[in-house]
């Protein structure tokens, strides 16, 4: 294979692989012993146990689960609800090393590289949903993705991901 070829694919695979790690990701478990979950029709909400530092953001959380849940045909309510809602968010960094070489290849030795380190901020939404009666936990969902520096991309991913969530709510089958 020409050394060029070799670099092109390098840097293919760099690429793809920095990608990789920008995508949502989305996870929803629930108790599969909790019965049917149309018999639930109002929530009421609990202070979240993680907000975020921005409470911009966490009115934002609220606005899209309270969006979801009123498409799932679910009212809030003060009193005697059938479920409870919190969140939890975080945000962590992650670190990727990208490097790119040029010219001789690496089995003759010759050539250099330039070695990029990229810090990203991973923002992580979890969503739990429990019985008004017993307070367990019935529901969760959880999403994790890379946050922008702007709020309005932010705005949107927040969204996304608790429309994905909200896609598996309620639970169909064991």
């Amino acid at each position: 294979m020409r050394p060029r070829t070799k670099i092109f694919l390098l840097m293919a695979v760099s690429f793809f692989f920095t990608l990789a790690g920008f995508s949502q990701t989305v996870v929803v478990d629930w108790d599969h012993s909790a019965g049917n979950f149309s018999q639930f029709k109002t929530y009421a909400w609990v202070k979240p146990t993680r907000p975020t530092p921005n409470p911009l953001m966490d009115q934002r959380i609220v606005a899209a689960i309270d969006s979801q849940l009123a498409a799932k045909g679910m009212r809030k309510v003060d009193d005697s609800p059938d479920l409870f809602v919190t969140y939890g968010a975080g945000i962590s960094q992650q670190t990727q090393t990208v490097a790119t070489g040029t010219g001789g290849g690496w089995r003759w030795g010759g050539g250099m590289a330039t070695v990029n380190q990229y810090v990203t901020n991973v923002g992580t939404l979890v969503v739990d949903i429990n019985d008004g009666k017993t307070k367990q936990l019935l529901w969760r969902g959880a999403a994790k993705g890379t946050l922008s520096d702007k709020p309005e991309k932010n705005s949107k991913k927040i969204d996304q991901a608790v429309t994905k969530m909200f896609k598996q709510y309620p639970p169909s089958g064991k």
